[in-house]
């Protein structure tokens, strides 16, 4: 992910972080604040790199949804 998307991204969890679920938060919030790898957040929750990567992908598309829900014109 280049630097730019992960800033937006980012920006987008710190305004709308709370409207996902809380595993969601758990694992956006490993992803985007402590810049682990989804290796990494699967070994330390027990689950696969898919199924991490999967929830990563839900999320990052929620939260440029309630982006787009928000400000549409």
């Amino acid at each position: 992910m280049k630097v730019e998307e992960k800033n937006t991204l980012s920006k987008l969890f710190d305004a709308y972080g709370g409207l996902l679920s809380e595993g969601q938060r758990e694992i956006m919030a490993s992803y985007i604040n402590y810049d682990l790898t989804v290796t990494e957040i699967a070994e330390n929750l027990g689950v696969s790199r898919q199924a991490i990567k999967d929830s990563v992908t839900k999320a990052e598309k929620k939260l440029l949804s309630f982006e787009a829900y928000l400000y549409r014109p």
